[in-house]
């Protein structure tokens, strides 16, 4: 018989009597894990722990833009509050007007108005003229011109005022810091006996007051009676009011036989509460 020795370990080729089955099993089993072939008992596997359940986060609803609609209602009840606040206030105006050319050759007239503005008890206003220097000669300053400067240019979409207008949405656009709704406004009718506004206005989408207008009063009359375009613009008065602080027009008006460029500015300040028999609160309104 021939033996094959692997490592120390003898066993028995063919032909070789065995006297014990069990002791050759035994040798091959530690010859095999030797090799490294015997199979390692499984590891223990970490005890499984529950998972605390997942806290549901509430979902976050985005909120709609408002409709055009729904935004001329809103600032519209808001013309109506800043109107009734705006005649507990007294200020100051101060309105100047030049004449800058006349067919194109410069000219040098100036007149300007100071007055002091108050709302009574019973809510008409009144005009209290200061002083009044200078003095226009190419065109006539006419009652009409008082009219519109004292009352249209600093101009109110109330809920009274607003069925008399059509409003067209444009679209959105920043004016200075402020993100604003742009609406067209053109005059339904017109009826003789007073003046309408016609132009843009400019509407902040978090206050939703107007705070900008650019455009012109009429009915105007051809080539008699004329206004230029003017744009008028508002600032924060006692931390939430929006009230007019600044109106400026430049325009040549085209009259039968000149062509007359307009210059206005007029300045509102000196805002004083005087009297108030009506609490007015302003909401934060975001889109």
């Amino acid at each position: 018989m021939t033996l094959l020795r692997f490592e120390g370990l003898y066993i028995p080729m063919e032909g070789t009597s065995v006297k014990c089955a069990n002791s050759l099993i035994l040798y091959a089993f530690l010859f095999l894990g030797s090799l490294g072939l015997a199979q390692t008992p499984p590891q223990a596997q970490p005890p499984v722990r529950s998972q605390p359940p997942v806290e549901q986060q509430p979902q976050t609803v985005e909120k709609k833009n408002p409709t055009p609609e729904e935004i001329i209602k809103q600032f519209s009840t808001k013309e109506s509050e800043f109107y009734q606040a705006w005649k507990e206030y007294a200020y100051h105006q101060t309105a100047e007007v030049r004449v800058v050319s006349v067919n194109g050759i410069p000219k040098r007239e100036v007149m300007k108005t100071i007055s002091d503005i108050v709302f009574k008890d019973d809510g008409t206003r009144e005009v209290r003229i200061v002083r009044r220097a200078g003095d226009l000669h190419s065109v006539i300053f006419t009652r009409e011109d008082e009219e519109i400067i004292d009352n249209l240019q600093p101009f109110a979409l109330t809920d009274k005022e607003l069925p008399l207008y059509t409003l067209s949405y444009e679209g959105r656009e920043k004016v200075d810091e402020l993100t604003c709704y742009v609406f067209s406004v053109k005059p339904k009718s017109i009826k003789s006996g007073r003046f309408y506004f016609e132009g843009k206005i400019w509407v902040d989408d978090q206050d939703l007051q107007i705070v900008r207008t650019v455009g012109k009063p009429v009915p105007q009359k051809k080539n008699t009676q004329l206004f230029p375009a003017f744009e008028t613009v508002r600032q924060v008065i006692d931390g939430k009011y929006w009230f007019p602080v600044w109106t400026h027009a430049d325009s040549d008006l085209h009259f039968q036989t000149d062509t007359i460029r307009i210059e206005e500015t007029i300045t509102y300040e000196d805002y004083k509460r005087f009297g108030s028999k009506a609490t007015i609160q302003f909401e934060s309104t975001k889109p």
